[in-house]
């Protein structure tokens, strides 16, 4: 099948990151695959080292006529089956196929990671919906249900050929170290995993990301004197590796459309704690394959992270469970699978034929 996968993309992102993989997926399934995003050195480079063709496109504001001319030319020389669109922007630049237009129909795809305004979805006609209440909040906008399925992003187990040193970051090898995955920014609630930290006078805590707030949280980890338990690495990319290193991974997002990161937590075997945002709360099962606690509750959130730290059975077991939702729910092969199904299921229901691996 020839998909085109379309994004934007700010410089960093687990939707960013969910795009490049689910790009990479569908290559490697066999799909013939073309990518159209913005600049940005890492992300276009992963993408082209592993095979895929990609173009890059400005997406910027309404007055941006390159990018919807640009889209246009290359469905023209592809030929494309599906267009998958991430996020609003790239669903407001993409033009849905229409008579005239000097390529074989396409249909467009919507992927909703958060309950946007859909207005900015107009030109599209499927939908991914990545939760259940995700899928529910394009009902009641108005999308036929028959329109929309729902898949969750995937995670994979990943070799660790070479182990972090904790040394490198100032960290013991006996405390209990606490890993926060995501971008810097108020959403994630890192601030609040600060002051847990603070709360928590034993534990030592890893920041992987980058973003908006990183000065906020320099001053507060500042603030509270922490500057030899809390350490921010900045965006990085072996995030299985970290996960390895760490006794727990802490995803306590504010908000949280899906959140990749309870997945790849699973993958790799690292107790959870989560908040009850809305991706999560869907997912994860409470003291079955980790632990929920209410959004911003020091106390609470304090409270898990040491149930784990004093139980280590405890924590295996939800361990051994978590991985078991994965590999039950959330492999890659799953995931792709699943997309393509809904592919097909679309071309067939529109009445266009494509050979489907």
């Amino acid at each position: 099948m020839k998909i085109v996968h379309v994004m934007a993309g700010a410089e960093h992102g687990g939707a960013e990151t969910a795009f490049v993989d689910m790009c990479i997926a569908m290559h490697e399934a066999g799909e013939d695959v073309v990518v159209v995003t913005r600049k940005n050195a890492l992300r276009v480079k992963r993408l082209k080292d592993s095979g895929l063709r990609v173009h890059t496109l400005p997406f910027g504001s309404k007055l941006d006529f390159v990018t919807p001319l640009g889209l246009k030319a290359i469905f023209k020389r592809f030929k494309p089956d599906i267009v998958q669109c991430w996020m609003s922007r790239a669903a407001q630049m993409t033009p849905r196929w229409q008579a005239g237009f000097k390529c074989p129909q396409y249909i467009t795809v919507g992927r909703l990671g958060s309950p946007y305004k859909l207005k900015y979805f107009k030109n599209l006609e499927y939908f991914v919906a990545l939760t259940p209440d995700l899928a529910t909040h394009l009902i009641e906008g108005g999308i036929k249900q028959d329109h929309i399925t729902q898949i969750g992003n995937f995670a994979e187990v990943e070799p660790v050929e070479t182990p972090l040193q904790r040394s490198d970051y100032n960290t013991p090898d006996n405390a209990p170290l606490i890993l926060g995955l995501g971008r810097l920014h108020p959403d994630k609630a890192f601030d609040t995993l600060i002051k847990v930290a603070d709360k928590l006078k034993d534990i030592h805590v890893w920041i992987a990301g980058e973003g908006p707030q990183r000065a906020e949280l320099e001053a507060l980890i500042s603030t509270l004197k922490l500057n030899d338990r809390v350490k921010l690495l900045g965006w990085r990319s072996d995030r299985a590796a970290l996960l390895k290193a760490a006794d727990i991974c802490a995803f306590i997002s504010r908000n949280e459309g899906f959140g990749t990161v309870f997945v790849q937590s699973w993958a790799q075997q690292t107790p959870l704690v989560v908040c009850d945002s809305d991706g999560p709360r869907q997912f994860v099962r409470d003291g079955e394959d980790g632990l929920i606690a209410p959004i911003d509750d020091v106390e609470a959130i304090a409270a898990a992270i040491n149930s784990l730290i004093q139980n280590p059975q405890y924590a295996e077991t939800l361990c051994e469970n978590g991985y078991q939702r994965y590999l039950d729910e959330f492999t890659k092969e799953q995931v792709v699978r699943r997309y393509l199904e809904f592919y097909k299921y679309i071309r067939d229901k529109e009445n266009l034929s494509a050979p489907v691996k």
